[in-house]
């Protein structure tokens, strides 16, 4: 049965988020607000939370998954990064786009596209997720929760703990959130990609 934490949308209290983080470095998977909607995430490094997140989702290993980060410093960790790229993901990081880059050698192999070694990354803009974050120190792997057979996430903390108490360890209630996908854009070549248009205006981007 999943641990219920109903916290504040701009100012969560740190006592209930270091509760959630613990649940997080125990190997579990929790629903949190993102500033696109809710996600399911868990540590990492944990290949079975990750296994079990996939479970949930009911998508295979070839689902791109994508790691949220705290900040530019963090995400350039796990990416290759240059000059031009780090000039892109500024206009559009902290905020509502998931960024496919060329994944280095800090990217578990079970972590990144099986054949392009590309990761997906993203800084989401939402005060819980940021502070959930910066509490447990590193990346969470994320999916959208999105349930097996819809095609829109859930926005609804009460229908996600009706639907999904069972299945996961952690729920983070910060409110209603938006349910816009985020944008996803492809950095690995020449030119960017547009993947998907969702909740970040690309003009934010120079696109």
């Amino acid at each position: 049965m999943a641990q219920y934490f109903e916290v504040h949308p701009v100012n969560p209290q740190p006592r209930l988020l270091k509760q959630a983080a613990q649940i997080l470095h125990g190997g579990g998977v929790c629903a949190v607000p993102t500033d696109s909607s809710y996600a399911l995430v868990c540590h990492v490094d944990d290949k079975a939370a990750a296994d079990s997140l996939r479970r949930i989702r009911q998508v295979d290993d070839k689902h791109h998954l994508t790691l949220l980060c705290r900040d530019l410093s963090e995400l350039s960790s796990y990416a290759k990064v240059d000059n031009r790229l780090y000039r892109l993901l500024k206009l559009g990081t902290p905020g509502p786009y998931t960024f496919i880059l060329d994944a280095t050698k800090e990217v578990p192999r079970r972590l990144a596209h099986p054949s392009r070694r590309t990761v997906g990354l993203r800084v989401p803009d939402h005060p819980v997720i940021q502070a959930l974050l910066a509490e447990l120190g590193q990346p969470l792997l994320a999916t959208t929760l999105i349930p097996p057979g819809a095609d829109q996430p859930l926005n609804d903390p009460q229908e996600i703990r009706e639907r999904f108490e069972k299945l996961v360890q952690g729920i983070v209630d910060a409110g209603a959130c938006p349910m816009a996908p985020t944008t996803v854009v492809d950095l690995t070549g020449e030119d960017a990609v547009v993947v998907r248009q969702g909740r970040g205006d690309l003009a934010r981007l120079g696109l």
